[in-house]
């Protein structure tokens, strides 16, 4: 099962990702999550608790991200898993996204 938490401080909106991220979550992140972040200047979605992505899931992260961005809202991705930050890889998420959606150790220790 899929879910999240949102919490605002300010214009940053941090998302905690919890559970599989596949075809099942399409409602979730497009009708539910995707409106409630249109008034944050920057959001963190934090993958810690993501074990599983896959392909249905890549492309709604894909369009939610490109959505966010287009207005002009700052979008950090970070916690990936070993495992999900290999599928993002091999997908070339970061070429497809711009590397500066994805936390880096540098970044991290700027927090």
């Amino acid at each position: 099962m899929f879910n999240y938490t949102l919490t605002q401080k300010d214009s940053l909106a941090t998302v905690l990702l919890s559970g599989d991220m596949d075809i099942d979550v399409t409602e979730i992140l497009q009708e539910d999550l995707a409106p409630k972040l249109r008034g944050a200047a920057s959001i963190e979605l934090d993958f810690s608790q993501v074990d599983f992505v896959d392909s249905s899931g890549i492309g709604l992260l894909i369009t939610l991200i490109k959505d966010l961005k287009a207005q002009g809202i700052k979008v950090l991705i970070r916690n990936l898993s070993p495992e999900v930050e290999y599928v993002f890889s091999l997908l070339q998420l970061p070429l497809i996204l711009g590397d500066d959606v994805f936390e880096t150790p540098a970044k991290a220790g700027e927090q």
